[in-house]
């Protein structure tokens, strides 16, 4: 899937970039779209893991999210999320998500 934040300069952090939290809630979003577009709505679904390597600066641009699920068990699933500014081929960020997925009573 493909998410998109819009820019807003309360994003920014000292040094100009776009802050860390802003990405990671960005990669966060993106994986529950995914998860729950693979599993249907789920309420009790939470993320129980994330990582993120930051790869380059971030332009002051809107940031795109393409997050792919990689595997989905009965329990869990596992997905990466590349972040991008818009308009640059390069991505920013590098993120590896793992969401649980309640028991299905």
């Amino acid at each position: 899937i493909r998410v998109r934040r819009a820019f807003h300069e309360k994003t920014i952090r000292p040094g100009g970039t776009i802050s860390g939290p802003t990405m990671m809630e960005l990669a966060d979003f993106a994986m529950y779209v995914a998860v729950f577009s693979a599993v249907g709505p789920q309420p009790l679904a939470v993320t129980i893991n994330l990582n993120i390597n930051f790869l380059r600066k971030p332009a002051q641009a809107d940031l795109i999210a393409d997050a792919k699920l990689m595997k989905i068990g009965k329990r869990l699933a596992v997905g990466d999320v590349w972040l991008y500014s818009d308009g640059v081929d390069e991505p920013v960020a590098h993120v590896t998500s793992t969401y649980s997925i309640p028991n299905q009573k």
